[in-house]
């Protein structure tokens, strides 16, 4: 009977030393969540180029619409057309903020030529994992 004792004994210290050690392991795998460490690497994740994508297709639509708004108040095309895109630029930041993206238009120009106002400008583009950079070119004459 000694020895089923010592058998007993042997089994509860091995059960006990299971037990521990898999706590010991729930709480490191619960440790790597939460520091991030679990989470992977998106690389097929394409926000920033959908993102990018809208405002190029909508910004000379938009910019158009708004410079005429300014331009029926009695500005000139040129006036109506900065204002126009220095209030894009801010809504701009904005919609990538509701998206998650950072979204920024840098160095806009405007520049008259013959009644046709040039506008370019380069759109900033980044989330976590990809950043993108791209010119956008359009022309507006509000004569028409």
């Amino acid at each position: 009977m000694m020895k089923k004792v010592v058998n007993d004994e042997g089994q509860m210290l091995l059960a006990t030393g299971v037990v521990l050690m898999m706590s010991l392991l729930s709480m490191a795998i619960f440790g790597v969540k939460i520091a991030g460490i679990s989470m992977p690497y998106d690389t097929a994740g394409d926000d920033t180029i959908q993102a990018s994508g809208d405002i190029a297709d909508s910004l000379p639509e938009l910019a158009e619409d708004r410079a005429e708004i300014w331009y029926n108040s009695g500005l000139s095309e040129l006036e109506s057309v900065q204002k126009s895109m220095d209030s894009l630029h801010d809504d701009v930041l904005h919609h990538g903020e509701i998206r998650g993206v950072e979204l920024k238009l840098l160095n806009i120009t405007v520049t008259e030529d013959n009644g046709i106002i040039t506008v370019s400008s380069e759109l900033g583009a980044a989330d976590r994992n990809s950043m993108l950079t791209r010119i956008i070119s359009f022309d507006i004459d509000l004569d028409n």
